[in-house]
């Protein structure tokens, strides 16, 4: 797919720009860099009609957004542009952060019509510490009701609140909608192609500076592949590196060097990699042959090692239970269901999942998993069971901190837009989870409310906020810090209604009991004792039979037959489930099914524990 460039070529080309695409979830970042790789004739117009170029994992497909960060390289008037597309959610902050160290300057993406969001903030923050110059793009301005010039300046309020420096605040804006395929100076002049936009990034992006000395290059990502292995990815920042060189490997706990040897070099051609002989300073490139490394280890020299400071992560603000798939129904799906499995395939993922812990729970099958979010740990499940693996997980738990001797917890920063008629709703949903109202403004028949929650409160927020405003609400969050502890939060209030049997359920069964609640099952579905089968109406939890069918007689007699009328069973999402399932509750989840059940499937086991806890 990529493009061959010529040798000759290659080596005349030395003008480099690296450029980062940061923005809210949803701004257009994919979209826009995929205009670039058209503009470049990268790829053949029919080919890239409908889907994204870039976000090429079924997982970012199917919902919309960017998980994993991605490099490309576009050829323009004789310079290489060095392309990196980043995710918006915070959840997947430790990406972002780690890609940031390779660019030399950002797009910022902001939305015409949502303005700057909480993620727009949370990755800006990341990119003016580093010192990075931005370039900013007013993104959708086709849309009716947009506010381009409002836009502009609530950038630049954001921008001056985040501590930028005079350099970062003269800014350059490029209007226009990624979408369409134009860019322009000013909104109002429609142009046909993203020309205005490529010209800002060769004036305005410094070029990367040339040092000279012994090479220098940290690892910011990798890459596997079946053929060549582990591939270390990074910027060289000094110096020069050639194909067989020598080299050191220094890890990043600061004092183990291990002596190594690069096989391949390779540069970001187009959508694909290209061999090299030799990569010069500021150039994003790719190694091959280099054992053991990790990502925040330097590549330095084979002599006079001199280590770069590794990358710092924010750290983890939720932990998750993972175990093995223990239910009566285990390995009829997956292929993958032991703890062995379990644990390789967790190890698998710490090596390229900067902001992801692993920790031995308290049996051999056990592993507590921290991550940045429900969001981060849920691709994570959801990656495992495509890929055959059936697990078993726990009610993610926020995890508190002892600043000073006070009980602190992660506090997040949440912005909820509504209709105006919903806005008292959505405000008495946030404040009952310990919310603090920080803001409120209505514009355009719709309300934006900030608030600063506890984590804890916004697990299984989002559900009952859709309920409440009849899907209109839209929910953004970020982290701000570690607060002191705000207190008990009322979570779910009703009970569950639980299987008793194991079989199929039966329509007659459901009918019978419709009155109970809502019912996660539909008939005909395998089901087993102890499984979560419905929402109780009330708070305590319920034992059902659901496996009972109608007993057949020759027998008739009026009102026998009445037919049976069943509501639509109701079906969680992996997110959705995560956030419902109580402390003694498991969501099990293998390749063609999610159920949720209780720890203890047997009623009497049940019992007996909550005696004992009394």
């Amino acid at each position: 797919m990529a493009v061959k460039i010529k040798r000759t070529q290659r080596k005349k080309m030395q003008k480099l720009r690296n450029i980062a695409i940061i923005a809210h979830v949803d701004h257009g970042k994919t979209t826009l860099v995929d205009k670039m790789i058209l503009q470049a004739n990268l790829i053949r117009n029919q080919e890239a009609s409908g889907t994204l170029v870039l976000d090429n994992n079924d997982l970012e497909r199917e919902r919309g957004i960017t998980i994993l960060s991605k490099n490309v390289s576009v050829i323009y008037k004789d310079y290489k542009i060095n392309i990196i597309d980043t995710p918006g959610h915070s959840d997947f902050g430790g990406e972002v952060e780690r890609v940031l160290n390779m660019a030399d300057g950002v797009i910022l993406l902001v939305d015409a019509f949502e303005g700057t969001m909480p993620q727009t903030r949370f990755v800006l923050q990341k990119a003016l510490a580093l010192g990075k110059k931005p370039i900013v793009v007013v993104n959708k301005v086709d849309k009716p009701n947009c506010r381009p010039d409002f836009v502009y300046e609530q950038v630049f309020d954001l921008m001056f609140s985040l501590d930028a420096n005079e350099e970062q605040l003269d800014f350059k804006v490029i209007y226009g909608s990624a979408k369409q395929g134009w860019m322009s100076h000013t909104y109002k002049e429609k142009t046909n192609s993203i020309t205005p936009l490529l010209d800002t990034i060769i004036d305005e992006i410094p070029e990367p500076a040339k040092v000279e000395g012994t090479p220098q290059m940290l690892i910011t990502s990798l890459e596997y592949s079946p053929y060549l292995g582990r591939i270390a990815v990074g910027k060289l920042t000094r110096g020069t590196l050639r194909a067989g060189m020598n080299v050191t490997l220094a890890k990043r706990d600061g004092k183990t060097l291990v002596k190594s040897k690069i096989k391949d070099l390779m540069v970001f051609e187009g959508l694909g990699k290209a061999k090299a002989e030799q990569v010069e300073c500021g150039e994003i490139c790719a190694l091959v042959g280099i054992d053991g490394f990790e990502i925040g280890d330097t590549i330095c020299d084979f002599e006079n090692p001199e280590p770069l400071p590794p990358i710092t992560i924010d750290e983890p603000t939720m932990s998750m239970l993972f175990t093995i798939n223990d239910s009566p129904f285990f390995g009829k799906d997956g292929k993958f269901v032991t703890s062995r499995h379990i644990k390789e395939r967790l190890d698998k993922e710490l090596e390229k999942n900067l902001a992801l812990r692993v920790q031995q729970g308290d049996s051999a099958d056990k592993f507590i998993v921290y991550g940045r979010g429900v969001l981060h740990l849920s691709v994570l499940i959801e990656t495992m069971r495509r890929e055959g693996y059936e697990l078993q997980v726990g009610q993610p738990k926020v995890l508190f901190k002892e600043i000073d001797g006070v009980k602190c917890e992660p506090v997040e920063e949440l912005t909820i837009d509504v209709p105006d008629d919903y806005s008292g709703k959505a405000i008495e949903l946030a404040t009952k989870r310990k919310g603090t109202l920080r803001n409120m403004e209505s514009r355009n028949e719709r309300t934006r409310l900030e608030f600063d929650i506890p984590s804890r409160g916004i697990i299984g927020l989002r559900s009952n906020l859709l309920t409440a405003t009849a899907g209109e609400a839209i929910m953004a969050h970020r982290l701000k810090g570690f607060e002191p502890y705000k207190g008990e939060i009322e979570m779910r209030s009703v009970g569950s209604l639980v299987a008793m049997e194991t079989g199929q359920a039966y329509a007659y069964a459901l009918g019978k009991v419709q009155d109970r609640g809502r019912f996660f099952v539909e008939p005909g579905d395998e089901i087993y004792c102890g499984q979560v089968v419905g929402e109780n109406t009330r708070e305590n939890d319920i034992c059902l039979n659901l496996t009972k069918s109608k007993k057949l007689t020759n027998m008739r007699a009026s009102g026998s037959d009445e037919k049976i009328v069943l509501a639509p069973a109701v079906k969680f999402s992996l997110e959705e489930a995560l956030e419902y399932i109580r402390e003694d509750e498991y969501v099990e989840i293998t390749p063609k099914f999610m159920r949720m059940r209780k720890i203890l499937l047997s009623e009497i086991d049940r019992k007996r524990a909550e005696k004992a806890q009394q």
